[in-house]
């Protein structure tokens, strides 16, 4: 299994980004297909980090108040139209100082994925590098419908929003090595970026990954209700939790240990954990997670397979954007 993390020294610095990332990204045109959430995250991060310039970006969103807001807020272009924003980043191109080709990020909703391919087809260019965080939708998918074969599947989580994700992506044999490393600096943007294989493991981070902060958010919400059951407020419960579990990822991190490891370092014999975790046990705690990552998997796979994806699931994937 071909795992690459991309937090080496070429893309990445104590902060989690290199200067090397700007200038990956030098005079490259962004194309955003559908500006919501997850496009936002990603215009963001580009921005905050100076790893490109404002009018470097073009987005597109069918909302008149979504391209305002956008366009005040971080000074780039916007559009209506899907295919003009694709053209538009190409003929910049021509003129721009280095002629390095643009990227087209599609982050559109799954239901809508199919109508958004069809108006680009015949627009995006041989040289130009398409980039899909739309879940569910693949690659082969993508090229078909847009008769191009140079394709970048992503998938990153909610965490990304505020530069601390992980995103699991696969490219095409066609991606060059430059677009590889192109993709890797904007995808630092979100936080950490892992490169895996084939679109099975894009499957597999989808269940484990990108549908990982459900699992957390359930256990918090779980363990602050057990708080106010023991008598705390609900305020003082939130605050207790959200800190120990930040503390324990951070101590985790820090620590390099394994998991079990670190259990049993806080377990006494006959003390409040070895009580705690015999009750985990018992209601197999471990069952329950390892069926519900399975089931996300199975579920991550169904959706690739449905030519018009449209579920609740399908939206509220982490990949997916708020068009």
């Amino acid at each position: 299994m071909k795992l690459e993390m991309n937090n080496d020294s070429a893309l990445r610095s104590s902060d989690g980004l290199s200067n090397q990332g700007g200038s990956l990204l030098d005079g490259v045109r962004l194309s955003f297909i559908g500006s919501g959430v997850m496009a936002e995250a990603i215009i963001a991060g580009l921005l905050r980090h100076t790893l490109v310039e404002p009018d470097q970006i073009i987005g597109s969103h069918p909302r008149a108040n979504r391209r305002e807001e956008l366009s005040a807020k971080y000074r780039i272009r916007m559009t209506a139209n899907n295919r003009e924003a694709v053209i538009k980043a190409h003929s910049d191109e021509q003129v721009g100082a280095d002629g390095r080709p643009s990227m087209v990020i599609l982050t559109v909703k799954p239901q809508r994925v199919m109508k958004v391919l069809h108006e680009l087809k015949g627009a995006v260019t041989s040289d130009q590098l398409v980039v899909s965080i739309v879940a569910g939708a693949k690659m082969e998918t993508i090229s078909n419908e847009l008769n191009h074969h140079a394709i970048v599947r992503a998938m990153p989580n909610t965490p990304a929003q505020i530069g601390q994700g992980i995103t699991a992506w696969t490219a095409t044999p066609e991606v060059s090595r430059a677009q590889a490393e192109q993709v890797g600096a904007m995808l630092a943007a979100l936080g950490k970026s892992l490169r895996v294989e084939n679109e099975r493991q894009i499957d597999m981070a989808t269940a484990l990954s990108a549908t990982g902060p459900t699992y957390v958010f359930l256990v918090m919400e779980a363990l602050i209700d057990a708080g106010v059951h023991l008598g705390f407020s609900r305020h003082m419960a939130e605050e207790l939790v959200i800190g120990m579990m930040l503390g324990s990822v951070l101590f985790a991190k820090e620590s390099e240990k394994h998991p079990a490891q670190l259990r049993n370092m806080v377990t006494s014999p006959g003390g409040t954990s070895a009580a705690a975790i015999y009750q985990m046990e018992k209601g197999s705690l471990r069952t329950v997670l390892s069926k519900a990552v399975w089931a996300a998997y199975q579920r991550a796979v169904a959706l690739g397979h449905e030519e018009h994806p449209h579920s609740s699931e399908s939206r509220n994937l982490e990949g997916s954007s708020d068009l």
